[in-house]
């Protein structure tokens, strides 16, 4: 294995409203920001840099397909996180009552892949999956 620093990603995605985005994604996700202006606003989600860019028209378009008997909304974004990082995300955005798209579970348990999901959706309709593997060997399983 290479000592090479995995690469960050970058996403810049639309949204309805930027003052909705910035509680949203400051106040219920933790996350810290970065540059703005009027139009967009740069978030430091884990480490990554996602943007919030205001266009209303694009915002929390998707449609959905059948994973694990549940309807995921094919566009969606999120993060893999250790497994006690996700139980602890996933009782804080309980606490705060965000409703869930899917609520937090155990998909695939047993086979290969198992995996702790949970789907909701930010104030714009941006579907987010936040997921956590026991073993992380197997995030590419087939």
């Amino acid at each position: 294995m290479s000592n090479k620093k995995v690469p960050l990603f970058h996403l810049a995605f639309p949204v309805a409203d930027l003052e909705e985005t910035l509680h949203f994604y400051k106040n219920i996700l933790g996350c810290t920001t970065g540059r703005s202006s009027d139009h967009w606003i740069d978030f430091n989600f884990w480490g990554h840099q996602v943007v919030a860019h205001l266009s209303p028209d694009e915002a929390g378009r998707s449609s959905t397909n059948e994973v694990d008997g549940h309807k995921v909304p094919a566009k969606h974004f999120g993060l893999i996180l250790e497994w006690e990082q996700w139980q602890e995300l996933a009782e804080r955005l309980q606490e705060k009552g965000i409703d869930f798209i899917i609520d937090p579970y155990i998909r695939f348990e047993g086979e290969a892949g198992e995996q702790a999901t949970m789907f909701f959706k930010d104030p714009s309709g941006n579907a987010l999956e936040f997921k956590a593997f026991r073993n992380e060997e197997q995030i590419f399983a087939t």
